[in-house]
């Protein structure tokens, strides 16, 4: 019959059994957007909690176009440079 070398720690024994009860998290629709987020949070694609905008989506995606234009004008000189 086997028998275990050494006795198998809480802490181990816990973490293994702690998948078990792993479940997907809830979600609700944004009432502005309509996408599904977290229930109690900012939605990511608005920026919108309880009908108060909170992040300006907007801005953070002009910087991001005008971030990524900067970058690709750097690429276009560094190839001219090559050649």
């Amino acid at each position: 019959m086997a028998v275990p070398k050494k006795r198998t720690p809480s802490s181990r024994r816990n973490r293994r059994r702690a998948n078990i009860f792993i479940k997907e998290p809830q979600l609700v629709k944004c009432k502005k957007c309509g996408k599904p987020t977290l229930p109690h949070t900012i939605c990511q694609e608005c920026g919108f909690y309880k009908g108060k905008e909170y992040i300006n989506v907007m801005a953070k995606m002009e910087k991001k176009q005008k971030v990524n234009k900067v970058a690709e004008q750097e690429l276009s000189t560094q190839e001219l440079s090559k050649k």
